[in-house]
């Protein structure tokens, strides 16, 4: 390789690795800076010289955090809504993807065009209609009521996935499952469903994690207290005119942060196999 070439290549590299390190700077800004409010007292959060670590570290602005709101009923009522909708989103869309990824009719590609024009959709259009859906099924304020329009709101983007986990399963296996007796069905349990784990998995957490962050549904059909949802509680941190208490709020957002970044470390192999099963084509 002549040298001109590998030099070009070096500084490629070179401005690759640079691209890459500005936005990871970029992605991790927000957070360092949340950690580092957390911890800092009263008085460095409203001095004019702002510094990156505290002077003086305090865990105060969490013991008045949880004092003031209950971020353990919130976060409690937050799991068990994106639980249940991660999960039940994963188990309708399973099957749901199967079809529209195996059925090359006329019928699942408009319903796999729907699927991705629907994802455009937004949120202020349709909440008045799901209002008034909800207020006929005696669902308005109440944790089912929610996860209902969790599922829903996942699915189009859970199938948009799966669909890929699904074409990349080599069709070969569904037909040798077939010739030896066994039907739709028992092949998707059986024999695609095991192949579909890692995508499943990594469906499921970025439904989960979507649940886990969602405001404005939960804002507007959730009125009691005791069943608000953690980021809902979060804003009662702010004051009537704009003001807002920043230590504690810092604190707890730190605290509703923490979860997606434990759930995302622990399955990250599983994600990234996911990602790279969908990505193949067969």
């Amino acid at each position: 390789m002549p040298p001109t070439t590998r030099r070009t290549g070096r500084l490629v590299r070179a401005g690759q690795y640079l691209a890459l390190l500005a936005y990871l700077a970029f992605l991790a800004f927000p957070f360092l800076w949340l950690l580092s409010t957390a911890f800092k007292p009263p008085r460095e959060l409203g001095s004019l010289h702002p510094t990156w670590i505290p002077a003086d570290p305090t865990l105060a602005n969490f013991r008045q955090a949880f004092d003031e709101q209950p971020l353990l009923r919130a976060g409690l009522n937050s799991l068990v809504a994106a639980s249940c909708a991660a999960f039940l989103a994963v188990a309708v869309g399973t099957p749901m993807a199967y079809v529209l990824a195996r059925r090359r009719s006329l019928p699942a590609r408009a319903a796999a065009g729907w699927v991705v024009v629907s994802q455009a959709f937004p949120f202020v259009l349709v909440i008045v209609p799901l209002f008034l859906l909800l207020k006929n099924l005696h669902q308005i304020d109440s944790l089912p009521g929610l996860i209902l329009v969790y599922v829903v709101w996942a699915l189009p983007f859970a199938l948009w996935m799966l669909v890929g986990y699904v074409r990349a399963v080599p069709v070969e296996l569904e037909e040798a499952a077939a010739v030896d007796g066994a039907g739709r069905a028992r092949i998707l349990a059986s024999v695609t469903g095991p192949l579909l784990g890692p995508g499943m998995v990594a469906t499921g957490l970025f439904a989960f994690v979507s649940a886990w962050n969602e405001f404005f549904f939960a804002l507007v059909l959730l009125k009691t207290p005791q069943k608000q949802t953690l980021p809902v509680v979060l804003t009662h941190f702010l004051g009537a005119e704009g003001t807002a208490d920043l230590g504690p709020l810092a604190a707890g957002a730190l605290c509703a942060t923490l979860p997606s970044l434990v759930v995302f470390a622990a399955v990250q192999k599983r994600i990234t196999g996911g990602m790279l099963a969908g990505a193949v084509k067969h």
